[in-house]
């Protein structure tokens, strides 16, 4: 096990550089979506912020939880819960601005189109390799919950997790070191704020959560949407699409089980 850099940012610190960078280029910083969301994308900063025709930056850290991703804790690089951070100039100017050497690294942008059935929603765009890890996914935004979307809206989300753990040199995530007191350097691991919580969900995912029951839910939640869309303003439905959504990796655990790590 590799220890940690010792100048190597911490885990907050790399969020905070992220926060002031974008926000130094004219974006709102906005708070993370308080509903489960598999991704960054389907918060509502950016899902139903991209059919607005009226330009807006953003930037906000996102978690994001995906049930089947996660391996009780005992996966180095996987994680049920991950956090996602949201054109090609700026981004490398970003990652230059965490810490990263882009002369000393080797930066490819793969070919890697984005869709999301759920959300109707599909982009032209790249996964960003850093010396053969994918640290980013960069989008442009085509069409949205069907719509056909002008202007393009272009979107950067972030692997935090693998960009920390590369800055700071270690093999596991939970190495990663979140925070230092200034005062004493004591160290806050990643695995001290989070394991515990990978653990617990892994279980309740793959061995305790009720399928049946999760069904009923996912029914009173479409429903809850249909009703909404019918008098409301979709602001006030993307809740229960979200709720929705999130419950598709528990609802197919059982006729595709997924073993080993």
């Amino acid at each position: 096990m590799n220890p940690s850099k010792p100048n190597a940012p911490s885990f907050q610190e790399l969020i905070l550089r992220l926060q002031s960078f974008w926000a130094e280029r004219g974006c709102v910083l906005q708070q993370p979506y308080d509903l489960e969301v598999g991704a960054g994308t389907m918060a509502p900063e950016t899902f139903l912020r991209v059919l607005d025709p009226k330009p807006y930056k953003v930037a906000y850290v996102q978690p994001s939880r995906r049930p089947a991703d996660g391996r009780y804790g005992e996966n180095p690089n996987r994680l049920y819960k991950h956090m996602q951070q949201n054109v090609q100039d700026l981004y490398l100017e970003s990652l230059a601005a965490v810490g990263i050497d882009l002369r000393q690294h080797d930066i490819k942008f793969e070919e890697d189109n984005w869709e999301s059935p759920t959300l109707g929603a599909w982009g032209i765009g790249w996964q960003v390799m850093l010396d053969g890890l994918e640290i980013t996914q960069f989008t442009y935004f085509q069409q949205c919950g069907g719509v056909d979307l002008f202007p393009i809206s272009a979107e950067l989300t972030y692997g935090l997790e693998r960009i920390a753990a590369f800055l700071q040199d270690v093999d596991s995530i939970y190495e990663i070191v979140w925070a230092r007191d200034p005062k004493t350097g004591d160290m806050v691991k990643y695995g001290d704020v989070r394991l515990a919580d990978e653990r617990q969900m892994s279980v309740y995912n793959f061995e305790m959560a009720d399928v049946e029951k999760a069904w009923k839910h996912f029914e009173l939640c479409e429903g809850e949407c249909k009703a909404l869309l019918d008098g409301y303003s979709i602001v006030r439905e993307k809740p229960q699409v979200s709720q929705r959504d999130l419950g598709h990796p528990i609802y197919d655990k059982k006729r595709f089980p997924l073993l080993g790590a």
